[in-house]
């Protein structure tokens, strides 16, 4: 078994899964619970940087980052030193029933790169989830208004009131109604598959107006709406970025009757688009932003933080117990420090390195019908024709496959797209390594896929 790890190249050494893999999942087959997705057989033992070694000594580029959480890459030693250092000294008290000294730094970090004019309150928790229920209940507390409203294709969480704003996947909601009432779904914008010959800018402000166009003349009245809640990237909803003309009538919607602007940026915020905020992308400011995954490089930690005059709410309304642990803030200090100090920039830059080379392969590439994305937030959809634009998820799904065997960690996002999510730390040529082999993987997908075609087509004849 190995004992170092390098970023030479992912390194297979046994078929995978491998036989202390085949154990873990025997084990994982009789006692964990099977609602958990998994896309493949990794079985993680230990990572760096942007290196996760499993249990057989194989060593793979993970460009999935745990989904977006690992922002620092894995093991960061300065995340290591500190929640070494804050596990060393105090670990728990409780800070909905007392005081911690790193709540209000943390907290003052986050208010001066807030993406929406200060002064800031904020609120812990320990997950995304978390972090939009408060986001829920804040918005119809403040305003004392009940509806609110959501995206198609959004993913928000899977908690009950998470559940409710989410509008990804049937299974998501399966056996679970009645879910949260007061929640109106509508279009959210794909300029991939806006109606041909439609103007973008026109498109996507029509897609926003859509709410006083219908919705507030036929279905709810906009003084009764608390909040919109939005993701600047959709992340399960295919990796789409919200075009900014559409968050600009949003916001202008939003200012009109009085409703909040929440900004879901569990996954996109935290430097990942290359700016500390997806939405920033937009030139629009929220009322409210919902940050977690990315934010402490692996811990659990979330945020809502909100224009402070929003949070108005009297002590007991809302808490958490773990929220705002001593280990995970020490953890969230850490990978700021070490995102001010390069992650950002560099998801920019290594960003725009990767996007310069992918934005070709519509062109050129079998099965990629559109590439999009900001910094290192960015996405492949697959189609099986590129004149209906027929979504490809059992293809996409294949080439994820293909990667996982030769050693690069991707996943899916959506029906049909292909996430490319690196650490913000990492290099143009672990860039290129991870993308030579994701090439080679579409090009062997899509011969196998051709090669079917003319099969069933000799079958048929």
């Amino acid at each position: 078994m190995s004992t170092a790890i390098t970023t030479a190249g992912p390194k297979i050494r046994t078929k995978l899964p491998g036989p202390n893999a085949q154990r873990v999942l025997e084990g994982d087959a009789r006692i964990i619970s099977p609602s958990y997705t998994r896309s493949y057989p990794l079985v993680a033992k230990r990572g760096h940087g942007v290196v996760i070694e499993d249990v057989d000594g194989n060593e793979f580029f993970d460009f999935s980052s745990g989904i977006a959480v690992t922002s620092t890459g894995h093991c960061h030693p300065e995340v290591v030193a500190a929640i070494q250092k804050q596990a060393g000294e105090l670990i728990h008290m409780s800070g909905t029933d007392f005081y911690y000294e790193s709540m209000i730094t943390l907290g003052d970090r986050l208010s001066k790169i807030a993406p929406m004019k200060g002064p800031h309150r904020v609120y812990y928790g320990n997950s995304g989830a978390e972090a939009i229920e408060c986001a829920l209940k804040l918005a119809r507390y403040h305003t004392k208004r009940q509806h609110i409203i959501a995206f198609y294709g959004a993913f928000h969480g899977r908690t009950m009131g998470a559940l409710s704003l989410t509008a990804s996947k049937p299974q998501q909601h399966r056996r679970f109604s009645p879910l949260v009432p007061g929640v109106t779904h509508i279009p959210y914008p794909n300029l991939y598959r806006r109606p041909e010959g439609t103007d973008a800018n026109e498109y996507a402000v029509s897609v926003a107006r859509f709410l006083e166009e219908k919705v507030f003349t036929t279905d709810i009245a906009p003084e009764e709406v608390a909040a919109i809640f939005v993701e600047a990237i959709q992340g399960e909803g295919g990796y789409l970025p919200a075009p900014p003309a559409f968050m600009q009538e949003l916001r202008k919607i939003c200012d009109k009757h009085g409703i909040l602007l929440v900004c879901d940026e569990v996954q996109s915020g935290c430097g990942r688009t290359g700016k500390w905020w997806a939405v920033e992308h937009t030139g629009v400011e929220p009322d409210m932003i919902t940050i977690a995954k990315g934010i402490a490089s692996g811990m659990p930690l979330s945020v809502c933080l909100t224009k402070a005059e929003i949070m108005d709410w009297v002590p007991g309304s809302h808490a958490s117990t773990f929220g705002g642990n001593p280990v995970a803030i020490a953890a969230a200090l850490a990978t700021l420090d070490v995102l001010e100090r390069e992650g950002v920039k560099n998801a920019e830059t290594v960003g725009k390195h990767i996007m310069n080379r992918i934005s070709k392969w519509p062109e050129k590439m079998p099965l990629v019908g559109d590439v999009r994305g900001h910094g290192l937030m960015l996405g492949v959809e697959f189609v099986s024709d590129k004149k209906t634009k027929r979504p490809a998820g059992e293809l996409r799904d294949a080439v994820v496959d293909l990667a996982f065997e030769k050693g690069i960690l991707y996943l899916g996002a959506g029906p049909n797209t292909l996430r490319i999510a690196p650490a913000l730390i990492v290099t143009k040529e672990e860039a290129d390594i991870a993308l030579d082999i994701l090439e080679e993987c579409i090009l062997n997908v899509a011969a196998l896929h051709e090669k079917g075609k003319k099969a069933g087509e000799e079958v048929g004849s």
